[in-house]
């Protein structure tokens, strides 16, 4: 769409001339939200009219709104798994979309499945990139001098696979990362990465991540930002400092590379930029040395300005980890975006994690949203679809499942979203990502969903506080070998003095404080129905967690993807973790339950 560069941008004046015409587009497509829609999904359509999706239901080349929403239906993935599948297998006809498939991209996956394959087109990545290149035109205008120095982003690819029928599969970063929009990026001086593009394209993880730290310590004085994809992925690069540090030390003193780095790109790379130097290493063995990691990321890049993580959703509970690495640095979440689809950013990129809100550009797909019901989340008539709200009218406070409809040939797809609208830029809407629609423990007719789980844990925690721990990591699955079976929480915990840690009788009683958060059908069917038996908690070592996430990488999870599932079941899964049990806790008494309770 054109852009009128007379148009004043409502966010401010740009921070600089260069950003003046990605605000002014930001402008134009949150002022003209439905006009914007009407027109994608018009797009969407013509293009694939003559897919065979499409010609099942009789859409006959119709291209308006009343006409798709008369007659496509809403389905999730297992609806389409058929037509996916024969894709996969090689066939080219348009089934889907017209335009060829290009790759799929794999979404993280659960532990209760397969990671999913999302069909896409070329022309989408020129969609993604042009989300890119609106993130720092808007960080501009709250942190100043972003051109003045780099980022140390530790970004990964992982190896690529192949469908039965050639298309490649794999993560939606790994498929931006090895694009020429990414490998030929003009120079920005307000997006250059310490991380040569040799060291992220090695899908070697542990040699990626040596170069990628090497970098990050020979340039840290020039590092304003520092950030990986998910907070998670950052820790797991504070840990990784933690345990190479002699060896990485060793190579700045020397101006030699470590020999474990067989890589020839990246060896060849790293001769032009390592080069001996004595003080810095002795500056990186005293502040890695000591037992005090507090404040360890500014201390060794003592001009970062931010984090720049994901902490919504399950990555909220890394928030304090990284405050205490960071000093309390800002952790902005600057874009919402899923291997389906990327969907917007965030125009209030500094506020706190809690308030994260992002604004949906009506130009990257067609966006419906089912009104989320909590009493009956997962109702959705296949015989009366439901009346979805287009973008343009959604209401301030309600919730919504996110519906979405791609120009790669998803129709009406539910993402598994869930989020409330929280305001508007211009006549856009904004909305924080509330969760996934998903329910993570059952042992009967109790429902326990991935929100409330993060919500009794931390609650549970405050009973930690008085003894300097915390909770950095967790997994839960249901027991139903024993009768009544029961709720497993595994714990690791962050024991800042070992010899003020929690006592067994704490740990109890945060069984018991877990229990009294959960929901009220749960509390009744351990204290009326006598069908729950009571929570338990399992401590495990510290660093199990790492390994859970070298096992599933192992495996063919995405390093730049990777969360930690919220509930597991694979058997290997369950021994790992349970042979890194230190301790186990129970609830030591039933939680308040009566009938007039409600929740």
């Amino acid at each position: 769409m054109a852009v009128d560069s007379t148009l004043p941008s409502p966010l401010g004046p740009p921070a600089h001339e260069r950003d003046a015409k990605a605000l002014q587009f930001i402008a134009e497509m949150t002022k003209n939200v439905d006009s914007v829609q009407e027109r994608v999904l018009g797009e969407i359509l013509a293009q694939n009219a003559e897919t065979e999706y499409l010609k099942r239901f009789n859409l006959n080349g119709a291209t308006d709104r009343e006409t798709f929403k008369s007659k496509i239906p809403v389905v999730t993935y297992e609806d389409l798994q058929p037509e996916i599948q024969r894709i996969a297998n090689g066939d080219k006809s348009p089934i889907l979309s017209s335009h060829p498939i290009s790759e799929f991209l794999t979404s993280s996956g659960t532990s209760a499945g397969e990671r999913k394959l999302m069909p896409t087109i070329a022309q989408e990545m020129d969609r993604r990139q042009l989300l890119y290149s609106l993130l720092m035109p808007v960080m501009n205008l709250y942190v100043p001098g972003l051109d003045k120095g780099k980022g140390l982003y530790f970004l990964f690819v992982k190896a690529e696979t192949k469908t039965p029928g050639g298309l490649l599969a794999r993560p939606v970063l790994t498929a931006y990362y090895n694009s020429q929009q990414f490998k030929t990026r003009p120079f920005d001086p307000f997006n250059v990465y310490t991380s040569p593009n040799e060291a992220i394209l090695c899908v070697d993880s542990f040699q990626s991540m040596y170069a990628q730290m090497l970098c990050g310590l020979l340039m840290r004085e020039e590092v304003l930002r520092v950030g990986a994809v998910f907070a998670s992925g950052l820790l797991r690069a504070i840990h990784f400092l933690q345990v190479n540090w002699k060896e990485l030390a060793h190579d700045i003193s020397t101006g030699t590379l470590n020999p474990k780095i067989t890589d020839g790109s990246i060896r060849e790379r790293m001769s032009q930029i390592l080069k001996p130097n004595p003080e810095l290493a002795e500056f990186i063995i005293n502040e890695c040395s000591g037992e005090n990691w507090e404040r360890i990321i500014v201390r060794i890049w003592p001009n970062t300005k931010y984090l720049d993580v994901i902490v919504t959703g399950a990555m909220a509970q890394y928030i304090p980890t990284l405050e205490y690495y960071s000093g309390g640095l800002p952790m902005p979440c600057t874009m919402y975006a899923s291997s389906e689809c990327y969907f917007g950013l965030n125009l209030r990129p500094m506020s706190k994690p809690s308030e994260v809100s992002y604004t949906i550009m009506p130009n990257m797909a067609y966006f419906e949203f089912l009104p989320h019901d909590q009493s009956n989340p997962s109702a959705l008539s296949r015989d009366s679809p439901p009346r979805l709200v287009d973008l343009a009218d959604v209401e301030l406070g309600k919730e919504y499942e996110l519906i979405v409809s791609t120009y790669a040939g998803l129709c009406r797809y539910r993402v598994g979203d869930i989020l409330r609208v929280t305001g508007f830029h211009n006549a856009a809407p904004q909305f924080r990502f509330v969760r996934r629609k998903n329910v993570l423990l059952s042992i009967e007719s109790d429902k326990t969903d991935e929100a409330e789980l993060q919500k009794a844990i931390e609650t549970a925690s405050v009973l930690l506080k008085e003894f300097n721990t915390s909770v950095v990591e967790y997994t839960s699955y249901a027991d139903t070998k024993q009768i009544p079976g029961h709720y497993v929480i595994y714990w690791e915990l962050f024991i800042k003095d070992p010899a003020n840690a929690p006592t067994d009788d704490v740990l109890n009683q945060c069984c018991l404080q877990m229990e009294e958060s959960l929901n009220s059908v749960y509390r009744q069917s351990r204290v009326a129905d006598n069908s729950i038996g009571p929570l338990e908690i399992r401590v495990v070592k510290n660093g199990t967690f790492e390994e859970l996430m070298d096992y599933a990488i192992s495996r063919g999870a995405s390093i730049n993807q990777y969360k930690v599932p919220r509930c597991v079941s694979f058997t290997p899964i369950m021994e790992l973790l349970d042979s890194r049990v230190v301790s186990k806790h129970f609830s030591p008494a039933l939680p308040h339950w009566t009938p007039e309770r409600r929740r």
